[in-house]
């Protein structure tokens, strides 16, 4: 079965995600749910109102009925998957959730989305504490929102849900960078993460420290690491971005970037260029022709901030993909 848990986060805060509703906030806020750390815990933490959670958590009900958190995704998409984490929750986590999904278009308020008819995802479905519990989604439509209902209450300390961005082409500019993950881009491949997924590389804005970028162990060998990614569309490249902010003692020496149409050869978008340690570059490029797929090689090793492929895309395809995932509703 495929590991959805690898693809994109859809509702994190890193990408825009956010809670517009959620019943009960007694405890701790619904927003940790989305926050892209993992959850920590101290021990004998109190404050007024018990000991801190880094979750979601609601009081204990004295009545029929269960909690709700209505969650934005940042980046409207196809889910393969949700992750209910109930990390440090041990007597008090939710012994049943359920997931429901809905696709709207603009901004709708918390009482719009209330009234809203929601599809469900996930059925009312048992979970454990103190673990993630990884439920797979099989829906080919595209969604914009989630509900997280929790029966009949307790904590949760992160909401994970996984799948394929699917921008709508009609909100998007000429030209952009086709290798953001808010854009559809994914990693195919890479030769090593020992310290971080390149995945990273393709976030939305700055990355705040080294461990938001992908870097690799050291090399002792005479080869060199490289990551591939499939754009969202095939796309005349324009420009390439190569950030190693932070990584001052561990940035690649050198970088090339390579492009492919179709499963087609390997071409120079870049060639093998220096690269300057703790340094946002940026290179105009003029490639023989459109990519759908880039290939980004450092020399020998290191870490790499941010990768970004700017230009313009074929909106046939974002265009196509679109209907695709709307039409099957």
């Amino acid at each position: 079965m495929e590991d959805f848990s690898t693809k994109p986060d859809l509702a994190s805060r890193a990408l825009g995600g956010g809670v517009v509703f959620a019943n009960d906030e007694y405890y701790v806020s619904a927003d940790h749910l989305l926050m892209p750390e993992p959850p920590k815990f101290s021990p004998r933490t109190f404050d007024h109102k018990g000991q801190v959670y880094d979750g979601w958590e609601t009081r204990r009900r004295r009545t029929p009925g269960q909690d709700v958190a209505i969650v934005r995704l940042g980046t409207p998409g196809v889910i393969h998957g949700v992750d209910i984490d109930t990390a440090f929750f041990v007597g008090n986590y939710p012994p049943y959730a359920s997931v429901d999904a809905l696709a709207v278009d603009g901004y709708p308020t918390p009482a719009a989305l209330q009234a809203a008819s929601w599809v469900p995802i996930v059925g009312k479905s048992a979970l454990d504490g103190d673990t993630r519990n990884l439920f797979p989604v099989h829906d080919n439509r595209r969604f914009t929102h989630v509900r997280l209902t929790i029966h009949p209450d307790g904590g949760v300390a992160r909401f994970r849900v996984h799948g394929d961005v699917v921008p709508d082409p009609s909100l998007l500019p000429e030209v952009f960078d086709m290798a953001a993950l808010a854009s559809g881009a994914q990693v195919t491949g890479c030769s090593n993460m020992f310290y971080g997924h390149p995945q990273a590389m393709l976030s939305s804005g700055l990355a705040r420290h080294m461990g938001e970028g992908w870097e690799t162990s050291r090399r002792r060998d005479t080869g060199n690491d490289w990551a591939e990614i499939t754009l969202a569309a095939p796309t005349v490249v324009e420009f390439v971005d190569l950030d190693t902010t932070h990584f001052k003692g561990n940035a690649p020496g050198a970088a090339s970037v390579r492009g492919s149409l179709a499963g087609g050869e390997w071409f120079d978008i870049l060639p093998q260029a220096p690269l300057n340690p703790d340094t946002p570059h940026r290179f105009p490029v003029s490639p023989a022709g459109p990519a759908d797929r880039v290939r980004l090689d450092i020399f020998p090793d290191g870490g790499m901030a941010r990768l970004r492929v700017i230009g313009r895309p074929d909106r046939t395809v974002l265009e196509e993909n679109f209907r695709r995932h709307v039409e099957t509703r």
